[in-house]
């Protein structure tokens, strides 16, 4: 923590913000790592339409000097907007900082009168030094991707993780930045870039060329926008070499690369930054507007308001092939998309084009959006809760990251207990996953041709338990389904687990179920003691079997010689003597209705339970400050593998859609004897669904890549029960399901597994009087 004696807050900033302002009923904190002095885009278009309902503080990225104290610059661009720029000691450590920084935006709110408090983030990173604040609406601007931005802090991720757990709503700056953050949180909404047609329209009239550019010939290509590693310099050198005829004009700041790596050749004229106001007289002079972007991490997701600017100051535009700019604008004709071999060609075309036929077409589609209309749509999400609906059902998140529970993995364990606790100990719940769903290996989804699939592979449920029915069908309705699995012997589709059927077929006999039964005694070895998974086959049925139909399954599967693994792995495929073809024999088998994640959404549908995707609980586990924690995970990798590595094994799946109706009998074919992969699932068979094309998916095994089963073994289990130990003597930490218990569990069993522990958390901790339930109360009484 900061000493106030070592970097005090310098005295004179209650003057520099004076506390005898106006009262304003909304106060508007925007926290942003952009400079409003900068380039003028997204943040000022919106900020300065909030300006007619709130005060807005925006709140800038520190500067440096040689100075003993912070202090704070201020400067006021437009009615209602304040610009506040920190400036710190050099060389203050990052806890220095951010310790500065919280003081600072303390002092500038408590100088502030004001009813409702909207904290607007557009980088994440700000919440490093106010994430103590509390707020009547929290909103994240998600403008681009900055994690994927040259010298971005590590931890932007994580923090970003952080921010979607706090805000109310959040919007995108494209579709394709949407998409790709769509699953992180309950309220996403995409905003593309706007524009403000009259302003950049007044390039469309006659008017004087500016000074500096006056003397550059025609015909002139044209970039303005901030100049970074996302401009490809190395195609703007090329194109402008090949086109000596043509001058390329470019406009802006030049941030994060050296200005000396830029190409300096006779036809490219670098003219610096230009205020937003000027920027239609240069527009107005160019023939085409060019947008080299490169093709990196960087412009994955970006959505550039230059687009529809150029379009509305009348200007042909040439793009390179930005996933937003194709979609929106290149597949309506609008922009010409060109690659590197292209890039000539096209502004060569666009050069010559007409304006007056581009004009009528952009027009029309411009008409659809304004940044006026744009923060009238998202005004609908500033809407201020009641207090007693913030307190009675709204997540504790708001209150600096703090939960009852921390639960790491959304499979079935971890969404099952996260369940129980919120629905029966009213207790507030955090649960994180490292990938981009809940569900865990559960998980599905549709596809390109709106099949659903099964994205980690088949999994179909099936029980004896009716608790365990009677739970789950309080999420979902069932399809009733019994799975039966063939596989591919001697060139043939067999029943797999072998039955009668499958022996006459592959003999061609006429068995009944006495004498099958004398089969399989002619033909098995004794075993003097059944310790591995060869040796149950074998002194079951024989060798010759054990060779066509498990030993090479088995060795693909697990990377192992069936003779080297535990016995329970091939004692889950039991052998019968009737006609019974059916995969499972339980009581009950059934496939959610509308598949597993629609289960899970609902199961955590609680307004007690946050979901944190993409997040490492190596990550967080700092940052998020939790009273108890449910642990779902490798349980080598919670305690950092202190005493080894404990085996697992993982799986590939190559997801493939045919243009035909049906690819295969049955659900799932093994391939035991033949292929690299161990079966083949057909995903309609298990969901039920009817359509002209249909979804398959290749399993192959493997030894790397996210852990699925662990691999049954006397020298891992001994490993194992070492790690068990340490387990035991954590205390407030429980271990559930496959992994963190290192079991082969099948669905019902994690569930069961996971109902149970909750059972013992009742016995042991008496559940707290919650917040929530405390209101409830009282406003009863």
């Amino acid at each position: 923590m900061l000493n106030s004696s070592t970097h005090p807050v310098s005295p004179s900033l209650a003057n520099e913000v004076p506390a005898s302002r106006k009262k304003h009923e909304k106060l508007l904190l925007c926290l942003s790592h952009l400079r409003w002095n900068f380039v003028f885009q997204r943040p000022h278009h919106l900020l300065t339409r909030a300006a007619r309902t709130h005060e807005v503080i925006f709140f800038e990225e520190p500067i440096f000097e040689k100075t003993r104290h912070a202090s704070i610059r201020t400067s006021n661009p437009a009615p209602s907007i304040q610009v506040l720029t920190p400036v710190l000691p050099e060389g203050s450590s990052t806890a220095q900082v951010n310790a500065m920084l919280r003081r600072l935006v303390d002092r500038t709110l408590a100088s502030r009168r004001y009813d409702e408090l909207v904290l607007w983030y557009y980088t994440p990173m700000a919440l490093s030094f106010t994430d103590h604040l509390d707020s009547d609406i929290c909103i994240y601007d998600c403008m681009d991707e900055l994690s994927a931005f040259r010298n971005a802090p590590r931890v932007m991720a994580q923090m970003e993780r952080l921010l979607m757990l706090r805000a109310d709503t959040v919007f995108t700056g494209g579709l394709s930045i949407y998409e790709s953050k769509r699953r992180l949180h309950t309220s996403i909404h995409p905003f593309p870039s706007s524009i403000d047609a009259a302003h950049f329209g007044k390039a469309r009239l006659p008017g004087d060329d500016p000074e500096d550019q006056r003397q550059i010939p025609h015909p002139r290509v044209g970039y303005f926008g901030v100049i970074d590693e996302r401009l490809d310099a190395e195609l703007l050198a090329e194109v402008a070499g090949k086109m000596p005829d043509v001058q390329f004009v470019m406009i802006g700041p030049v941030v994060k690369i050296d200005p000396e790596s830029l190409p300096r050749l006779p036809n490219i004229h670098w003219l610096g930054s230009k205020p937003y106001a000027d920027l239609p007289d240069y527009l107005r002079h160019w023939d085409v507007g060019w947008m080299p972007f490169a093709l990196n991490d960087a412009t994955r997701f970006i959505s550039p308001t230059k687009t529809p600017e150029f379009l509305a100051a009348g200007l042909p535009v040439v793009s390179t092939a930005i996933v937003d700019v194709v979609r929106t604008y290149g597949n309506r004709g609008l922009v010409r998309i060109a690659d590197r071999d292209d890039s000539v060609g096209q502004l060569r075309e666009a050069l010559r084009a007409p304006r007056s036929g581009l004009w009528q077409a952009a027009d029309a589609f411009l008409a659809t959006m304004s940044w006026d209309q744009t923060w009238d749509d998202m005004s609908k999400y500033l809407k201020k809760k009641l207090t007693a609906e913030r307190i009675v059902s709204a997540p504790p998140r708001r209150s600096r990251n703090k939960y009852d529970w921390l639960i790491v993995g959304a499979g079935f364990a971890g969404s099952v207990l996260a369940e129980r606790i919120a629905s029966e100990r009213g207790e507030s719940v955090l649960l994180v996953d490292r990938r981009n769903h809940i569900g865990g290996n559960a998980y599905d989804c549709h596809d390109d041709s709106g099949i659903l699939i099964h994205r980690y592979g088949p999994h179909i449920f099936h029980t004896n338990s009716a608790q365990i029915v009677e739970y789950l069908s309080r999420f979902t309705k069932w399809r009733p389904y019994e799975h039966r699995v063939l596989s591919r012997v001697d060139g043939m589709l067999l029943p797999i687990p072998i039955n009668l059927d499958t022996i006459n077929k592959l003999y061609n006999l006429n068995l009944t179920s006495e004498q099958l039964e004398q089969f399989f005694r002619d033909r098995r070895e004794p075993v003097a003691e059944v310790k591995t998974s060869e040796d149950v086959v074998v002194s079951t049925i024989g060798r010759e079997l054990y060779e066509k139909f498990f030993r090479g399954y088995t060795r693909k599967q697990w990377g192992i010689d069936p003779s080297g693994l535990n016995k329970s792995v091939t004692a889950r495929v039991p052998t019968r003597t009737n006609r019974d073809d059916r995969y499972f024999t339980d009581t009950f088998q059934a496939m959610p209705l509308q598949g597993y994640t629609r289960m899970f959404e609902r199961m955590l549908a609680h307004p007690k339970i946050n979901v944190m995707l993409q997040a490492d609980f190596r990550d967080i586990r700092e940052r998020v400050h939790y009273e108890h924690l449910i642990y779902t995970g490798p349980i080598d990798e919670y305690f950092e593998f202190r005493l080894g590595k404990l085996p697992y094994r993982s799986l590939r799946f190559e997801h493939k859609t045919l243009d035909q109706p049906w690819f295969q009998p049955v659900a799932v074919v093994n391939y035991p004897q033949t292929e690299d992969f161990t079966r083949i699932t057909e995903y309609k068979h298990l969901t039920g669904q009817t359509a002209n094309r249909t979804s398959i998916s290749f399993e192959y095994p493997s030894d790397v890549g996210d852990p699925y089963y662990p691999v049954p073994r006397a020298e891992n289990e001994a490993l194992y029960k070492r790690y068990e130990a340490l387990a035991a003597a954590t205390p407030n930490v429980w271990f559930v399901g496959r992994l963190a218990t290192y079991r082969y569990y099948n669905m019902d069993q994690v569930v069961g597994q996971a109902l149970a522990t909750f059972r013992r958390i009742q016995d042991s901790m008496p559940a707290r009087r919650s917040k929530a339930k405390a209101v409830q109360t009282e406003a009863a009484e």
